[in-house]
């Protein structure tokens, strides 16, 4: 058995998408951003979609499960995970910050802070506390070496 984690971030990135594009769309008035920013948003989809499906391709290539409440047999260090501890999760904020500066919806800005602080202090926090029990110095080696979110 895994770590303890309360849902599953997949399911709730995906909810809050939609739910960010029926208030967005129908409650919420749109605010113009400038065209740049429309191009950024899209640009960075695009990059979360090649992050995403790079992170996948890595567990996959290991023999490991990605769901975050599996049990695992090794710590991932190369590909995507040489940058970042947490490639899905970024992918998955990336992807809803995207979203809006592409679509001018408000919630989805508001969803991709909601979603950076829950998967940071709920979901990843019992990730590491599970991988520093089962790795020991190996995980601390490796959370030395790779930040958490590529930036910090």
């Amino acid at each position: 058995m895994g770590p303890e984690i309360k849902g599953n971030p997949l399911h709730i990135s995906v909810y809050l998408l939609i739910v960010s594009y029926v208030i967005g769309e129908f409650i919420i008035p749109k605010y113009p951003l400038i065209y740049l920013f429309n191009l950024t948003g899209l640009v960075l989809i695009i990059i979360s979609i090649i992050i995403f499906f790079s992170s996948i391709n890595a567990f996959s290539a290991h023999h490991e499960n990605p769901l975050p409440k599996t049990d695992t047999n090794r710590i991932i260090k190369t590909g995507v995970y040489a940058y970042s501890r947490n490639p899905i999760y970024l992918s998955f904020v990336l992807f809803h910050f995207g979203m809006f500066l592409t679509f001018e919806n408000i919630m989805y800005f508001l969803c991709s802070i909601g979603l950076f602080f829950w998967i940071n202090n709920y979901v990843i926090i019992q990730e590491e506390k599970f991988l520093k029990n089962k790795f020991k110095d190996e995980f601390d080696r490796y959370c030395q070496s790779v930040k958490k979110w590529i930036f910090f």
